[in-house]
């Protein structure tokens, strides 16, 4: 099986050893991103809605980069450190993407690298 690493600047750096993203059989994998700005290499100050954003565009870029979109999601997966904030963070998600919509799993978790309140993963066809 082969697997291209993709990387770009539009997404955050890894904060350890694994890839932005890796494409094997018509598919794109994302590690799960955090709302980290990627201009600063930092979360920034602001709603879970406005984190919310954050992520979605890195998750964006990582599809781009891999010469797809979020349109063609197929799975995502959301872990919230506050299953409340789930609203909101739907509220972003119906805005990046649209029917047919992906499948989707949403987790509340005990805690997330770098105390991010949010961290969201996807898989994509190329």
């Amino acid at each position: 099986m082969s697997k291209t690493v993709v990387k770009t600047d539009n997404a955050p750096a890894a904060i350890g050893p694994y890839s932005q993203g890796v494409v094997t059989n018509g598919l794109l994998f994302t590690s799960g991103q955090l709302p980290i700005d990627p201009a600063t290499g930092k979360i920034p100050q602001g709603t879970i809605a406005e984190k919310a954003a954050i992520v979605f565009k890195n998750l964006g870029a990582i599809a781009k980069e891999a010469g797809t979109s979020l349109d063609n999601a197929v799975k995502i997966t959301v872990f919230l450190a506050d299953i409340n904030d789930f609203a909101a963070v739907n509220e972003v998600y119906a805005q990046y993407f649209k029917e047919p919509f992906p499948a989707r799993s949403a987790f509340q978790v005990a805690a997330l690298p770098l105390g991010a309140e949010l961290e969201v993963e996807g898989i994509f066809q190329l």
